[in-house]
């Protein structure tokens, strides 16, 4: 049975930080909160992989890291962002602030691009920002209150030591998806 996959930098211990700036929208009606614990910055989603693929995928996660020449670095995660824009919100997220990270997710993002499109996974429809989702806009009940947090609010989330990228399983359920990381590949 195939595995729903992605790669991702998970934001370990920054979980009261993050749950301070959902309660922000308290309220707000169509607003689904994501789990705080389970925040993380998806560098590639791979959707439905067979599960023997998993050993060849991380051989190629690994080289990636190498091709990306990226080391050990210190992101800043701050500021709120939608996609895809404020009159259509289907996502919340929460950024990466300018030269504390950006350039390295950017980096990892298209070597792991690179390779796994090599590998046949399907390619990134969109331009990639590194963020971390905190809320989905399931209706526009709440459109307003969602506008004026995010236009009014520049909150500082915490900084995190990127050492690894994971490839991470998502199991979906009715009360949410559930993470689970398969592997971890060391910068």
């Amino acid at each position: 049975m195939s595995k729903r996959l992605f790669v991702s930098v998970d934001l370990d211990g920054l979980d009261d930080a993050i749950r301070a700036v959902q309660e922000r929208f308290e309220g707000a009606s169509g607003l689904r909160l994501t789990d705080p614990g389970q925040t993380h910055v998806t560098l590639k989603f791979l959707g439905d992989t067979d599960p023997d693929r998993i050993t060849n995928l991380v051989t190629e996660l690994e080289a990636a890291v190498g091709d990306s020449g990226v080391d050990p670095f210190e992101a800043r995660f701050g500021g709120l962002g939608v996609f895809p824009s404020l009159d259509y919100i289907s996502v919340v997220w929460v950024g990466v602030r300018e030269g504390h990270g950006n350039a390295e997710l950017t980096a990892l993002h298209k070597a792991i691009e690179a390779r796994t499109v090599e590998m046949g996974f399907d390619p990134e429809g969109h331009e990639f920002t590194p963020h971390a989702t905190v809320a989905r806009m399931d209706h526009a009940g709440g459109k307003a209150q969602v506008q004026r947090v995010v236009e009014e609010n520049d909150p500082e989330v915490g900084r995190l030591q990127v050492e690894e990228i994971r490839l991470t399983e998502s199991v979906l359920r009715d009360d949410g998806p559930v993470y689970r990381t398969i592997e971890s590949v060391s910068l």
